[in-house]
């Protein structure tokens, strides 16, 4: 009969002979790859030049970053297979550490005991989560584990930590190269994060070929965990999403940083592939210019300055107005005419005037008695003649007019001097002869 270890080993498809063949050939012979170049650059104190695309160096680099993704999957296989096996023993200890690999080493301190509070925890864990643990297994439901569950369990822990060592030798040995590689790249996006572009790219030729806009999706993984919902996964993210600098920016702001950060690394890689600045120096400059984007982008908006009042202008507003405005004013003004007629006295009937179908009450316009005052023509919109062109008059005496002369023109003696007086007496006295009666006195009845 199986015992309870050998099922659960069954279920995950995890056994011993499993565990022992997790490090695959591919792994060995990078890890391998990585131990050789790295004691050839000891050898020469220094690497003198960036390997090129050609070179097996180059390839090394591009696996080998691309290999740490994996190693992130296995990571969590093996996480998930601790945790089942040593929840026989503390099941309240997943809920309390999350990370994978401070979860493994706790597992391998505290171990088989019974008495967890004796068991030093300081280099692995904050105080607080020590208290918080010590407390909880004096309570926990938990029962000892067999040799034979507790050896699975160690072997676990071990191979969750080999994998851990080799991730960060990897890591780092990508990153040691990618400054001769790629500097200016790395200066912009990181080396952790321009060794995976490359990888996703095929090389940094290729890279350069791609633009921005596509630049933002490399890496895009649209598959889900099992078990996890799709809801809350970004769309159209990448690898420049998930770098420390992009998560660093507020949410609502990593579209535009990833934008950003996109078009200055394809630039730098393009200067990369040129060798024009060998020493990085573009690409901290372009990192300069994204962190200043990125600190105006979460400026506050500039604040609204209040206005006092205007002080308040109690006599009547000057409204300019010209030659056309007065003689509108004139057209339309108020006489006293249409003021009687708006007028009504009280107990008498209107009088009203007909036209046609329709009738108009006149008011107390019929009952006006007098002169009613007419529109008052404005001076000022009479034509004026120009200076040059009034004629000079010369006045004359009260009786006549200043257009009355003396001299006269006649066909029979040309000029000569008249009586203006004797022309009036003259006329008086002939209409005194034929209208003296108020009728034509000459005629005959």
């Amino acid at each position: 009969m199986s015992s309870l270890a050998d099922e659960l080993a069954a279920d995950l498809d995890f056994s011993d002979d499993q565990a022992e063949n997790s490090d695959d050939e591919q792994t060995k012979k990078t890890l391998e790859r990585i131990d050789f170049f790295k004691s050839k650059d000891s050898e020469t104190q220094k690497l003198s030049r960036a390997p090129t695309e050609e070179e097996e160096e180059y390839k090394l680099i591009v696996n080998a970053n691309s290999m740490t993704a994996d190693i992130d999957g296995e990571i969590q296989v093996v996480h998930k297979f601790i945790r089942d096996h040593y929840a026989l023993r503390f099941p309240e200890l997943e809920s309390l550490i999350l990370n994978p690999m401070d979860y493994a080493r706790t597992v391998k301190a505290i171990g088989n005991t019974e008495e967890i509070s004796t068991t030093d925890l300081k280099s692995i864990l904050p105080s607080a989560t020590i208290m918080v643990i010590s407390v909880t297994a004096t309570t926990t439901s938990g029962k000892p584990l067999s040799d034979q569950e507790w050896k699975i369990t160690k072997e676990g822990c071990d191979m969750a930590l080999a994998l851990d060592a080799a991730k960060k030798k990897i890591i780092d040995y990508v990153e040691s190269r990618m400054a001769l590689v790629a500097p200016n790249m790395s200066n912009v996006v990181g080396s952790s994060t321009a060794a995976k572009l490359l990888t996703a790219a095929g090389g940094l030729s290729a890279f350069c070929k791609i633009p921005a806009c596509n630049v933002q999706v490399l890496g895009n993984n649209k598959k889900t965990n099992t078990g996890f919902s799709s809801a809350s996964m970004e769309r159209h993210t990448g690898y420049i999403y998930g770098s420390d600098m992009v998560l660093a920016v507020p949410s609502d702001l990593r579209r535009k940083a990833t934008k950003i950060i996109a078009a200055k690394c394809v630039l730098a890689a393009r200067i990369d592939v040129m060798n024009t600045s060998p020493s990085g120096e573009a690409g901290q400059k372009m990192r300069v210019d994204i962190d200043q984007k990125i600190e105006k982008l979460q400026e506050p908006p500039p604040s609204k300055n209040t206005k006092a009042l205007p002080v308040p202008d109690e006599g009547p507003k000057k409204r300019r107005g010209g030659k056309r405005v007065r003689r509108q004013k004139e057209a339309y003004a108020m006489t006293e005419l249409r003021a009687a007629r708006n007028r009504m006295a009280f107990g008498e009937a209107e009088e009203e005037v007909e036209y046609g179908d329709e009738s108009e009450g006149l008011g107390m316009a019929a009952k006006q008695l007098g002169k009613i005052r007419a529109s008052i023509a404005d001076k000022r919109n009479k034509v004026k003649v120009p200076k040059k062109y009034q004629q000079k008059t010369y006045g004359s005496s009260g009786i006549t007019s200043g257009l009355a002369s003396s001299l006269a023109f006649t066909p029979v003696q040309g000029i000569e001097l008249i009586d203006p007086q004797a022309q009036a007496e003259r006329a008086k006295k002939a209409n005194e002869k034929y209208f003296g009666d108020g009728a034509f006195s000459i005629v005959k009845k």
